[in-house]
């Protein structure tokens, strides 16, 4: 137990009270400068400060920097144990703070990046325990002696493991990038709201290929190797993912052509509602009802779409009603019009009008048209909220709102009366004549 006696002569030699009296020290100027950043900066979502002064990274980051620098000064003069245990679990604090605030602002409803989170935070976490109690090295050295063979190349268990952390952490890393360049730069240079997400999928793509190829470098992985998987992955892409890639492609050409924006309301293949988001492969159309459709982009290329609101996000809505022959007109239009222009959520630009349309067999037809500019907010509500002020507006005009009829005209009533007659006289000589047959028992 060579590693124990060591670990105990360290603890030993070292002034424990004086470095508690540091790590209180920096850990307190550390709570007090990221207050004060978050005060100023007032920004929840930060990765770096978060809602409150020791939820972000700023916390742990700068209190793993006074306590470095404090651990090199007293190094100087007398040993020291806490302080470098302590700048190993700051060390490995920081680390999954900031994976795991990154994961989270990349992939909010990500189970697979909460599972990732997890493990690495296990990880690092182990890792740390081993490096305080002097394992660290053993147990690299134990790893480093186990080899995998992967056809004529041997790798080590410890390259492995070494390799997949890099290439998580790059990845990570390139993830943090993209969103802060779109926080920092597309959300206040790019307005337009498709423009904005084509420039964040092809900078996300890029960074993260960039860090990819960074960590399979750091790792000894010869990047020429990967032109054979290049070759292999275009093969399959002009043969088995035909499919795959036109929608991909597709969905690019939507977001660069800007012949649908996100917020439009279009009609597809039947299916009418709101585009909630384009990606790379598919587009969400949510439905007034609340449904949602996964439209292939390709789909959208290749047939007919109805942008409903091309020009604007205004959309229109139509409701139908009858009145009796005898109403006037130009009061009906004027009460219909009148009761759409009385709800909050309709436009009064264009004017609502109302339209004769039919002059059905029980009632004349009017359509009324208006129009709203928050569809999401339901569009069934406030058609319901038009029917009843235009039911409430004709009723106490007096006008009539027929319901089916049908009406028969007799022209001589008298022969009609005398065919009723005859038609039940002859009804009634069969059961006249039935009275003459014998009974059934006398067969």
């Amino acid at each position: 137990m060579e590693w124990f006696d060591t670990l105990v002569k360290e603890f030993r030699e070292a002034s424990t009270w004086v470095e508690v009296a540091i790590i209180a020290a920096c850990l307190l100027i550390s709570y007090l400068l990221s207050s004060t950043l978050a005060k100023r900066v007032n920004k929840p979502e930060s990765i770096w400060l978060g809602p409150t002064a020791v939820q972000g990274v700023m916390f742990p980051l700068l209190s793993l920097v006074l306590v470095y620098v404090s651990t090199v000064i007293v190094e100087h003069y007398e040993p020291v144990f806490l302080l470098r245990a302590m700048v190993s679990v700051l060390t490995s604090l920081v680390l999954v703070r900031w994976t795991a605030k990154v994961l989270a602002a990349a992939f909010p409803h990500s189970g697979l990046a909460r599972l990732v989170e997890k493990v690495f935070s296990w990880v690092v976490v182990l890792a740390a325990v081993l490096w305080i109690l002097g394992l660290l090295p053993i147990v690299l050295k134990a790893l480093d002696d186990v080899s995998l063979a992967f056809g004529k190349t041997n790798v080590t268990l410890l390259t492995l493991i070494r390799g997949s952390l890099t290439a998580g952490l790059m990845l990570v890393a390139t993830l943090w990038l993209s969103s802060t360049f779109e926080r920092r730069v597309l959300d206040e240079t790019v307005k337009d709201l498709s423009m904005r997400k084509v420039l964040m999928n092809v900078t996300r793509a890029v960074l993260v290929l960039v860090g990819l190829l960074f960590a399979l470098s750091a790792i000894g992985v010869d990047l020429t190797a990967l032109s054979v998987l290049g070759g292999a992955v275009g093969v399959g892409l002009g043969f088995g993912m035909q499919k795959l890639a036109a929608n991909y492609v597709s969905g690019f050409v939507i977001l660069l052509e800007r012949s649908l924006r996100i917020g439009d309301n279009v009609r597809v293949d039947g299916f009418e509602g709101r585009i909630t988001d384009i990606k790379t492969r598919y587009t969400l159309i949510r439905a007034n009802n609340g449904r949602e459709s996964i439209v292939p982009n390709e789909s959208i290329i290749t047939q007919r779409v109805e942008n409903l609101s091309a020009a604007d996000l205004r959309f229109n809505v139509t409701t139908n009603i009858g009145v009796g022959y005898d109403s006037d007109v130009s009061q009906v239009q004027s009460i219909l019009s009148q009761a759409a222009k009385d709800q909050a959520r309709v436009l009064q630009t264009p004017v609502p009008i109302a339209y004769l349309v039919n002059f059905g067999p029980d009632a004349i037809e009017f359509s009324l048209n208006f129009w709203i500019a928050d569809p999401e907010a339901g569009v069934a509500n406030v058609k319901s909220l038009v029917n009843i002020a235009m039911l409430k507006g004709l009723r106490e005009a007096g006008i009539d709102i027929p319901f089916p009829q049908r009406v028969i005209h007799i022209g001589n009533a008298t022969e009609v009366a005398n065919a009723v007659s005859s038609n039940r006289g002859t009804m009634a000589e069969p059961v006249a004549n039935a009275s003459n047959l014998p009974p059934r028992g006398d067969a």
